[in-house]
């Protein structure tokens, strides 16, 4: 299991507050040096997505925080949130580049602006026939018997990975 806890020195500085300017700032870096959010105890760091959803991850509750959730994305540091090539829509920053089309365009996964490593190990490139993925299939997929690239390379030329 990893830890929510970060190196002080890894911590990142934002210029902007949440709320009041009392606040302190809250972007830092995750245990796998990821942007993160920092919670009041100075020490926890959690992944963006740990945000507002209905479960409190920081010891003191500040992840769920009523004025911080009232107006997502808004009263958000900018280096948690991710916006989407249809501007309406946003995902947190640890969502994009995961090979998962959060953004509903691939905008998170691939394009100038997403900034994605080409596929992992675990994946298979290829343009894929289900909308849940961008360029890029779960090599567990290839060869079972199912098309899931337009051009039938995970049925034909991909190996045979691990089971999903």
């Amino acid at each position: 299991m990893k830890s929510n806890r970060t190196h002080p020195q890894q911590r990142l500085f934002d210029d902007r507050s949440l709320g009041s300017p009392d606040k302190v700032n809250r972007v830092c870096r995750t245990a796998d040096n990821a942007t993160g959010f920092m919670c009041d105890d100075r020490v926890t760091c959690i992944p963006p997505s740990d945000l507002c959803n209905g479960v409190v991850t920081c010891p003191k509750g500040a992840d769920e925080d009523t004025h911080l959730c009232s107006d997502l994305p808004n009263n958000l540091p900018g280096g948690l949130v991710f916006r989407c090539g249809n501007p309406q829509f946003w995902v947190f920053t640890d969502k994009k580049c995961n090979n998962f089309n959060d953004c509903g365009d691939c905008s998170d996964e691939i394009g100038p602006y997403a900034g994605c490593a080409p596929c992992g190990v675990y994946w298979w490139p290829c343009i894929p026939v289900d909308f849940q993925y961008c360029s890029c299939i779960p090599r567990c997929l290839c060869r079972d018997g199912r098309q899931h690239c337009y051009d039938w390379s995970d049925e034909y030329t991909c190996p045979k990975s691990l089971t999903c």
